[in-house]
């Protein structure tokens, strides 16, 4: 009989064979693993984006254009950022009711859900302000006492000292600080909304716009305690003016009136 020689395998076959096997394991995870984060958070903007654009078509585009390019009805939109977005809808002052020298505010009529979803559409139009977190506008870290200086020396002038608002010229206002979310604030200070102007990290640093909010809140705080009584709406010279001539002046009426009529009863006796 014939012996059949047995074939002697190469000692590094097996270990071909195994990375044949983890090559195409490694290919089957590949094909069923779930995406991984950054996948995920792609693919939300992605839907994000979609569902804006179509919140935009329907309450956006017949003001401001079908791209955000703007129209003699609207501003361009393009590179307005996230941060402007959610103050002006966030706000309800967006959209507007009526055209006129100021959008007031007014009830909000979409979701956070929503107004995020505009905004990520607003955004893929042009890069701006993003919308700040709770630690760049939250009160840990403030200083009340520099958010004062620096709200007198930048705001005063249209908020009165106490962000109580005041007004302007030709129609316009500016509103009241008091009850405004600390976000809203800081978006308004990033944008320059309608008549205010923009306040960019350049010009106010982030530091800066908390210390400013900071300062808002303890002046306006439901615990804030006036020291000085009566504050007339904390409106400055107008409202103390006014109190003045009403009855200061009332008062010294009534007291000449009182002198006459004792003098003319002190005649007749």
């Amino acid at each position: 009989m014939k012996k059949l020689s047995a074939r002697r395998r190469h000692p590094l076959a097996a270990l071909v064979v195994l990375l044949l096997a983890l090559a195409c394991t490694g290919g089957l995870y590949a094909v069923f693993a779930p995406a991984s984060k950054a996948q995920a958070d792609e693919t939300a903007q992605s839907l994000a984006i979609d569902e804006g654009k179509k919140l935009f078509a329907v309450g956006c585009a017949s003001c401001h254009g079908a791209g955000g390019q703007g129209s003699s009805d609207g501003p361009s939109l393009v590179g307005v950022g996230a941060a402007a977005v959610d103050f002006q809808v966030g706000t309800g002052r967006m959209p507007a009711q009526q055209p006129g020298a100021q959008v007031p505010k007014k009830k909000v009529i979409y979701t956070q859900a929503e107004i995020d979803q505009l905004a990520a559409y607003i955004s893929s139009l042009g890069a701006g302000p993003s919308i700040p977190t709770e630690a760049q506008y939250g009160p840990d870290g403030a200083d009340i006492a520099k958010g004062g200086e620096l709200f007198r020396d930048n705001c005063t002038q249209c908020h009165n000292f106490t962000g109580k608002g005041g007004a302007l010229t030709h129609g316009k206002f500016a509103p009241s600080l008091e009850g405004v979310d600390p976000k809203h604030i800081y978006e308004a200070m990033q944008t320059g909304p309608q008549n205010m102007p923009s306040f960019p990290d350049t010009t106010l640093s982030e530091q800066n716009k908390k210390d400013i909010i900071a300062y808002l809140n303890a002046v306006n705080g439901d615990d804030t305690v006036s020291p000085g009584g009566l504050e007339l709406g904390g409106l400055g010279p107008v409202s103390e003016g006014l109190f003045a001539w009403i009855f200061g002046l009332g008062a010294l009426i009534a007291v000449a009136v009182w002198v006459a009529a004792r003098t003319a009863k002190a005649k007749k006796s």
